[in-house]
């Protein structure tokens, strides 16, 4: 992911690819993916976006055990070009840019231990493939990762990952869509995880922002815990259409004579959906102390 990016000890390939090696999974590995599966299928049945559940149906996401990524890859390749590959773990943002760039799709090969369901600090092969990949049977959102992907090689050279690191946590990870039926959720983390598909539309504490790139792009936020400022767009064609016609140049430029935006911070120019009491983070915070 973008930003977390760690050291291992040996590339095992230029693109740090490697085989899925599907046949050594345990049969504990896929009851893990199984359980996992299982209630979030129950849950995001009207939480989820339409096009979220619809990839899920589509690529024959049901099936039990973890996916074999050729056979996924074949299902996606059909509907929008796009692939899986696996990777040992968190990949350097030039390679991640670049297999996103070719409508490749690094996913950890390896999954959780069943007493971690509720959270890993990596991302693996559940939150990689159940969280990510049913998106990228939508058309437009297959669009839009490609384009941020070629967006991030331009941001590399520019020493602007930090701007487009947030677009990606406040979209791909954790963003908001506004549907005719309500609010609803696509970004991958908040999909995978039982208990942040029901904060991020239920809880009273965050706040919904409407969405606004540059404001996106210059709010910080956390990777430990719920967010605290969630932003919705109006529609996968608007996410598509600003990342395509924005001139990024110019506008790394204007973030970087402006301050950040703390986390949970409302900006004047907001179109603030829900005004979030905060609660939830304050009373962690009140514990930790």
């Amino acid at each position: 992911m973008v930003e977390e990016t760690q050291t291992i000890s040996a590339a095992p390939s230029p693109d740090w690819t490697v085989p899925q090696d599907w046949s050594h999974y345990s049969a504990q590995d896929h009851a893990t993916w199984d359980t996992l599966f299982a209630r979030q299928a129950k849950l995001l049945p009207g939480r989820a976006s339409e096009a979220y559940l619809r990839g899920l149906d589509v690529l024959k996401l049901s099936k039990p055990g973890i996916p074999d990524f050729d056979e996924l890859s074949d299902r996606l390749m059909k509907l929008t070009g796009w692939q899986v590959v696996a990777v040992p773990g968190l990949v350097p943002d030039d390679v991640f840019f670049d297999h996103m760039a070719n409508r490749r799709f690094v996913a950890g090969n390896f999954i959780r231990r069943p007493d971690q369901l509720d959270y890993l600090q990596e991302p693996d092969v559940f939150h990689d493939v159940f969280g990510h990949v049913p998106m990228l049977a939508d058309p437009v959102f297959a669009d839009y990762l490609e384009a941020y992907g070629r967006g991030g090689q331009r941001a590399l050279t520019l020493d602007a990952l930090k701007y487009l690191g947030r677009l990606y946590w406040y979209t791909v990870e954790f963003g908001l869509i506004a549907e005719p039926e309500g609010l609803r959720i696509y970004g991958s983390g908040i999909v995978s995880s039982y208990a942040e598909s029901r904060f991020a539309l239920d809880d009273p504490s965050p706040n919904r922002i409407a969405f606004d790139l540059a404001r996106v792009m210059r709010t910080d936020y956390r990777i430990d815990d719920f967010q605290q400022n969630y932003f919705v767009i109006p529609s996968f064609d608007d996410l598509l259409r600003l990342t395509v016609e924005t001139d990024f140049a110019p506008l790394y430029a204007d973030l970087a004579a402006q301050p950040d935006i703390p986390v949970a911070a409302i900006d004047p120019n907001d179109i603030v959906l829900t005004h979030g009491t905060q609660a939830y983070a304050r009373n962690k915070a009140a514990g930790a102390g």
